[in-house]
């Protein structure tokens, strides 16, 4: 009997991304299971645009074609949630070089904290190695366009939070 490896791959998806999309749709064609863990900060490390909630709904909706996917949000340390939904993988992703570095202390530290939970890291498809949720924002903030990076009910959301956001400093 084969066992099965249940993977995680954990974000604050702020927004997702197609960057994003590539590494689950890899991961779940790797693993059996693929948890979409959401990270929830409950003291803002960094500012947020969208709700937990509606990062979550968002993402379900994206990977709702992926039948061994499921989502699902967390907050604390990345292994005690890998752990408690008995994920034996953490997924992770490198865009460019100077990702490594962080990636590979993450990856220790993770190591020392849960030397049961092994990390996998996917190198990026060239055509995303520039996508970051906060380029995306700060291009959608702009007015960019962001089609083609994001997902359509991504672009709308975020050129929605923008317009009300421009329409609040035109109010001040």
């Amino acid at each position: 009997m084969s066992k099965t490896i249940h993977a995680v791959f954990a974000g604050t998806f702020d927004p997702i991304h197609y960057g994003h999309l590539d590494l689950i749709t890899r991961g779940a064609n790797l693993f059996d299971k693929l948890t979409v863990g959401v990270y929830d900060h409950r003291i803002p490390i960094k500012k947020l645009i969208f709700s937990i909630e509606h990062r979550v709904q968002m993402i379900e909706e994206v990977v709702a074609h992926l039948p061994n996917v499921e989502v699902s949000r967390f907050t604390g340390l990345l292994v005690d949630f890998a752990d408690d939904i008995d994920a034996t993988v953490i997924v992770r992703g490198m865009r460019v070089f100077s990702d490594f570095e962080a990636e590979f202390r993450s990856a220790m530290a993770n190591r020392r904290l849960n030397p049961a939970i092994e990390t996998i890291n996917f190198i990026t498809q060239e055509d995303h190695t520039f996508l970051s949720s906060t380029t995306l924002r700060e291009i959608a903030s702009l007015g960019g366009d962001v089609g083609g990076m994001v997902p359509p009910v991504v672009e709308k959301a975020l050129y929605k939070f923008y317009a009300e956001d421009r329409d609040w400093y035109k109010k001040q």
